[in-house]
């Protein structure tokens, strides 16, 4: 019989080799099983001999005494529900107890993101003058204008850009390659940042990736939270901005400007068109307007 450590060890190792999920994601799912693990011992039950009704008392106390919002009560389902999918497949020794369970309902909502307005306010209070505001600018304008995620962005070295034919190689989610596009803006703020902050960053010091800190190391994620908000302080934006809240706004502006969704899909990366779904309200409203605006009738 596979023990609950050795369970959860092998699932992180599927994880991380089979699906070629980021050290994120793998996080994300073990934190998951960790609380899980947590609640049963403390009914003296192991992971591997939970009931439904197990799970079900789980998901209320994380619901009722954490607080937890329906969304997180999901993505903690979605997170068990495979590891003892895994199991199941892979061991055969028990029943998928979660296999009965309905994920709680959530209301997809638009993340929030920026009118074109608010981008051009921001961007223009980044200077290019100086090594690290130039750095800044750069790759806000590569999660703006190419719609990436905040962890393929930092993840680009010079090999990831193609000048000649004005396309970046992105390694996604799952490891997955795409091809996305990148605008002249981009292209010019990318070249600039390389001939005139990059070296100056780094110094005597090499390094293959594209986006460096002042240390000369690969720029980290926190880092760039944290200078978006700085930046954001002085447009003084009333909204909760993130990395991410940049990749939103590329995706609404295509959407408002007629772009359909599996063209959207390809360019975020998104492997189900489920998810880029959340967007589907825009293009209604989009229709809306054209029919309000022309039908004698509207």
């Amino acid at each position: 019989m596979v023990k609950e450590v050795q369970a959860i060890n092998r699932f992180k190792k599927f994880l991380q080799v089979e699906k070629g999920l980021s050290d994120n994601s793998v996080y994300s799912y073990t934190y998951d099983l960790k609380k899980l693990s947590e609640f049963l011992s403390s009914r003296n039950k192991d992971m591997l001999d939970a009931t439904q009704e197990d799970i079900q008392q789980f998901l209320a106390f994380e619901k009722t005494k954490k607080k937890n919002s329906e969304r997180t009560l999901a993505r903690s389902l979605a997170a068990i529900r495979q590891f003892y999918n895994f199991i199941s497949d892979n061991f055969g020794e028990i029943d998928n107890p979660t296999s009965k369970i309905e994920s709680p309902h959530i209301e997809k909502t638009l993340p929030d993101f920026l009118t074109v307005k608010e981008v051009d306010k921001l961007f223009s209070s980044i200077s290019e003058n100086d090594i690290y505001e130039l750095r800044d600018k750069t790759i806000f304008e590569l999660l703006y204008s190419c719609g990436l995620r905040i962890s393929e962005a930092i993840e680009l070295t010079y090999s990831s850009i193609n000048y000649e034919n004005s396309f970046i190689r992105i390694i996604g989610k799952g490891n997955k390659e795409r091809i996305v596009p990148v605008g002249d803006e981009a292209l010019r703020l990318i070249k600039k940042y390389i001939h005139e902050s990059r070296q100056d960053i780094l110094g005597t010091r090499e390094s293959e990736y594209l986006f460096i800190s002042k240390k000369g190391s690969k720029l980290n994620r926190k880092s760039v939270w944290r200078l978006l908000k700085n930046y954001v302080t002085r447009t003084k934006i009333k909204k909760n901005i993130t990395p991410h809240t940049l990749r939103h706004s590329f995706a609404t502006h295509l959407i408002e400007n007629g772009a359909d969704l599996r063209s959207v899909q390809e360019l975020l990366g998104h492997m189900d068109i489920s998810t880029t779904q959340v967007y589907t309200h825009l293009a209604k409203n989009k229709l809306q307007s054209i029919h309000k605006k022309f039908h004698p009738k509207a």
